[in-house]
């Protein structure tokens, strides 16, 4: 077997040459020769080439991806935990606090934003993706339209949002944004039902092939939540699966792997058992997972923090950044980022330059820890609190 193996391998390349295999004609036989034509699928076209560009230029050394985009009332939320009205001005000084601190994009190469910041400007009349660009900070913009109940489920959510999705991205393009993010879920305790996995990589990768379709890197993010009292183990289990099926579906959908972007959940215990695990613990199950399943040709993996408190989030990184990988592995923190930047902030304006100067010790912090260069030396005590919350919506 080895033998004919071999020969297969050094076979004259021209029988082989574009998806063509010559055969023997019959002897005495006057037929013609046979052919066997395989179809080549389209793939992002026009867009290729800066699709690629700007998956690299997000997947850059020692920066990584600022989360801003939760939805209004999920900005609400925040807002209220430090006695504020959820107005869009109120939300406006908030990201406009954000986006303006100064060096920020030493740090961050990205900002994903929900659909009302895209298209506001600051209260100078500077639109913000405008702030973006002058600190060379990629604009992003949030897709889905949020989860609902899957019917035929163990209670399970699915994510809406591909309807009209094209046209919507086009728009988006036209606005400045150059990547997407489409967040769906998937819980442990539920399962998970290989409906709902199924469901979850079907949807990211028909959203992923739309975004690349109208110039957008497609950010992947399928969540497994941390809600449970499961082990290590069986978050990697579960991890693997759905990792398995979602690049199934990617690759069905003929989407450019070099020109996408990963964010997943870190492997770590559920939130509720009984052992924690240590950085260097969650370093080996995640990276264990992540060379099991995901293609070096993909440029960058942006983790999300899921509730970890500010500093797990960045040792847990820093501890993946010890080696080598096949991919950039950073980071795309919502609170894990502003936590202490709000508290800090607590709405007064006379607290917006404090404010700002928390976001870029943070912003550092996990910069030197995509590096493999942290330190948890000085951390402050707010940093340390954890931000779980079960069954946490965006």
């Amino acid at each position: 077997m080895a033998c004919v193996s071999f020969a297969k391998l050094n076979a004259p390349s021209s029988s082989w040459i574009g998806g063509q295999q010559s055969l023997p004609q019959r002897s005495g036989s006057s037929a013609r020769l046979a052919t066997r034509r395989v179809s080549l699928p389209i793939r992002a076209g026009a867009y290729t080439d800066e699709l690629i560009k700007t998956a690299k230029t997000i997947a850059s050394p020692g920066r990584g991806i600022l989360a801003i985009d939760e939805s209004n009332a999920t900005c609400g939320k925040r807002l209220s935990s430090i006695g504020l009205d959820n107005t869009e001005p109120n939300r406006q000084a908030y990201r406009q606090l954000l986006l303006t601190t100064p060096g920020l994009g030493e740090y961050i190469s990205g900002a994903i934003l929900f659909e009302e910041t895209l298209y506001q400007s600051t209260t100078d009349g500077k639109k913000f993706v405008d702030v973006l660009h002058d600190q060379k900070i990629v604009p992003g913009i949030k897709v889905d339209k949020g989860l609902v109940p899957l019917p035929g489920s163990n209670n399970e959510s699915w994510c809406q949002g591909l309807d009209g999705l094209s046209s919507r991205s086009a728009e988006y393009y036209k606005q400045g944004a150059r990547f997407a993010k489409w967040r769906t879920v998937v819980s442990i305790p539920c399962g998970p039902s290989a409906l709902a996995v199924k469901e979850a990589a079907w949807g990211l990768a028909r959203y992923a092939a739309i975004s690349q379709d109208n110039g957008l890197v497609p950010i992947v993010e399928p969540e497994v939540l941390l809600d449970g009292d499961h082990p290590i183990e069986r978050t990697l289990e579960v991890a693997e699966k759905v990792w398995a099926e979602v690049f199934y579906y990617l690759a069905e959908n003929n989407v450019i792997f070099e020109g996408i972007l990963l964010k997943p959940s870190m492997v770590t215990p559920g939130a509720e058992h009984k052992e924690r695990a240590n950085p260097e613990t969650i370093a080996k199950y995640t990276l264990t997972m992540l060379k099991r399943r995901v293609p070096p040709a993909v440029p960058g993996i942006m983790f999300l923090s899921g509730g970890q408190s500010e500093m797990e989030a960045t040792l847990n990184l820093h501890a993946m950044n010890q080696s080598p990988n096949p991919w950039h592995v950073s980071f795309s923190y919502a609170r894990a980022l502003q936590n202490t930047v709000l508290k800090t902030w607590q709405g007064r304006p006379e607290n917006v330059e404090a404010a700002q100067k928390a976001l870029l010790v943070r912003a550092k912090a996990n910069s030197l820890a995509q590096l493999g260069k942290y330190s948890a030396e000085g951390e402050s005590e707010e940093a340390k609190k954890g931000m779980f919350v079960k069954g946490y919506t965006y």
